[in-house]
């Protein structure tokens, strides 16, 4: 199973992308779990995630997350900011299976 993990501010409208996301995996059965995380909390789930999405907003903990996650090669990335503006979740599910396939 593929774990993404998104990052927002508070967790919070990152949510609602999940959900969305959440959809895709389903209507596509995927074997793929999405959770989202405030930047707070990023420790807590760092060892358990295959790819690390941003949202535009946090984009500014890029470099600080690739050094911590560079050790065991996660991809980062930040979402598409219409993506996310319009929570469009079979984007950035695409965005994320992409990223693991690089």
């Amino acid at each position: 199973m593929k774990k993404i993990m998104l990052i927002c501010s508070a967790g919070m409208s990152s949510s609602l992308l999940v959900k969305k996301m959440q959809e895709e995996i389903a209507t596509n059965a995927l074997d793929a779990e999405v959770i989202a995380v405030a930047e707070a909390d990023v420790s807590k789930h760092a060892s358990e995630v295959d790819v690390v999405l941003l949202a535009p907003q946090v984009r500014f903990l890029a470099t600080s997350l690739k050094r911590k996650f560079g050790a065991r090669s996660i991809p980062i990335e930040i979402i598409d900011a219409i993506d996310y503006g319009t929570m469009d979740g079979k984007n950035v599910l695409n965005q994320a299976y992409t990223m693991m396939e690089e």
